[in-house]
């Protein structure tokens, strides 16, 4: 399916892919940035609990069309604040095996809730 670029010639200094090739046949999904809301629209209280929550409604979507975590060629994770950098990874390392998707993390001033402390948008292929 997907073909992970990572050239010895490139440092990798975490659990991601460099780049993620995807075959012209794939069926792409993107998913719209994913936060800490259970099913009844209530936030997770906290960083650890959000960001757990936030990787099980991934796979949920996920599930939804076919696919699963491992189909994931592209995360984009967004955090409000450098100390939660740590929960995150741990977070992400519970639910992403290798080989690992194509990453960016980001520190962001604020989300669309002051409440929230991440969100992440995924592209997936199969």
């Amino acid at each position: 399916m997907a073909k992970f670029h990572n050239p010895k010639s490139v440092a990798l200094t975490g659990k991601y892919s460099l780049g993620v090739e995807v075959p012209p046949e794939a069926r792409l999904l993107f998913l719209a940035g994913q936060v800490g809301y259970d099913a009844k629209g209530r936030l997770a209280p906290g960083i650890d609990k959000q960001c757990e929550l936030t990787w099980k409604n991934i796979g949920n979507i996920l599930k939804s069309a076919g696919m699963g975590y491992g189909n994931i060629v592209r995360a984009t994770g967004f955090i409000t604040d450098t100390r939660f950098i740590a929960p995150y990874r741990e977070a992400r390392a519970k639910f992403l095996k290798e080989p690992f998707p194509a990453a960016t993390l980001i520190v962001v001033s604020g989300l669309a809730d002051p409440g929230m402390f991440v969100e992440i948008e995924i592209v997936a292929a199969k």
